[in-house]
């Protein structure tokens, strides 16, 4: 049986302390559900954080990294897939993912709830501003959910993954 991804998108180098400690939260509820966690996979920012929580519930992560090695890779990563590929990993980050969760905001982080709204993938947004939740749901009412934490963030991804 196939196991149930979740991809946790968020800011690297900028990631806010709320950001971090959110998304360490939501790796580890990650793992607690028992679904396997998809990040960026480099040692910054909410990739490293999600995937160290992960690793603290027992969980499997996969990373899927920017460069041509693993010399940047979190030490929270049981599986990295080196790509070359830089930001264009971001759509296959989001096409691997059954549900993607943005923790924070920036510019990789917003191509990647693009790229998952153009592919029709459902979005959950926790941490971000008031104006990315009114940007992304006036593109994709049907696809943007909008979390207060991360207890509700899994709650929601829950849902979308019983019910698609």
């Amino acid at each position: 049986m196939r196991k149930t991804i979740i991809g946790v998108m968020g800011p690297g180098v900028n990631a806010t302390p709320s950001d971090l400690a959110y998304a360490y939260e939501l790796g580890k509820l990650i793992a607690e559900e028992g679904w396997v966690l998809l990040t960026g996979g480099r040692d910054a920012g909410v990739m490293d954080a999600a995937s160290k929580g992960a690793k603290a519930g027992n969980g499997l992560t996969v990373g899927i990294l920017p460069g041509n090695d693993t010399s940047n890779v979190s030490a929270g990563v049981d599986i990295a897939i080196v790509t070359d590929m830089g930001n264009a990993r971001n759509n296959i980050n989001v096409l691997s993912s059954d549900v993607v969760i943005a923790c924070g905001m920036g510019a990789g982080t917003a191509s990647e709830v693009a790229l998952a709204l153009k592919s029709d993938k459902k979005v959950i947004l926790l941490n971000n501003t008031e104006e990315s939740k009114a940007f992304f749901s006036n593109l994709s009412k049907d696809n943007v959910f909008i979390a207060d934490n991360p207890q509700q963030a899994i709650r929601t991804a829950k849902e979308i993954v019983i019910y698609t």
